[in-house]
């Protein structure tokens, strides 16, 4: 007996608004990620809406994990290469973007900013403050 896809993308795509509910905190409503992926690759951006800016999340270490999973769920030939994953009333929703990418006019910089401003219009994006191992200190020469 075969299983359902939905039998199991439906658990790992819950698993994965669990981890990012969990990395954020408190209300869950209002969490939005945006993820790009491919062979061997994910980028997610995690935020937050909090009314008058939105703010950025790292997210936890497995959430790459939990993303890639959800994705190799899929036949090669029918992956997506993109993400929109909202919670809002204690529901997920999740839509797929299946174009080509790499291709595009746009690096992901770029279109992570258009999807932010066509879902938030205006809203600052504020991000935290880099400490410890992610930042690095120029020293002038010697």
């Amino acid at each position: 007996m075969s299983v359902d896809k939905l039998e199991l993308l439906g658990p790992a795509m819950n698993a994965i608004g669990a981890d990012a509910h969990q990395s954020i905190g408190g209300e869950p409503d209002g969490i939005f990620l945006y993820v790009e992926i491919g062979d061997g690759w994910v980028e997610p951006s995690l935020f937050k809406d909090e009314g008058a800016y939105l703010k950025y999340y790292w997210g936890s270490n497995e959430l790459p994990d939990l993303i890639m999973d959800a994705w190799c769920l899929e036949p090669k030939d029918k992956r997506w290469i993109a993400m929109q994953y909202t919670i809002s009333n204690g529901r997920f929703e999740a839509k797929f973007d299946f174009d080509d990418l790499e291709h595009s006019d746009e690096d992901s910089d770029d279109r992570l900013d258009r999807i932010l401003h066509t879902r938030f219009g205006d809203k600052p994006v504020k991000y935290p403050p880099l400490t410890g191992d992610d930042i690095f200190h120029l020293k002038p020469p010697a």
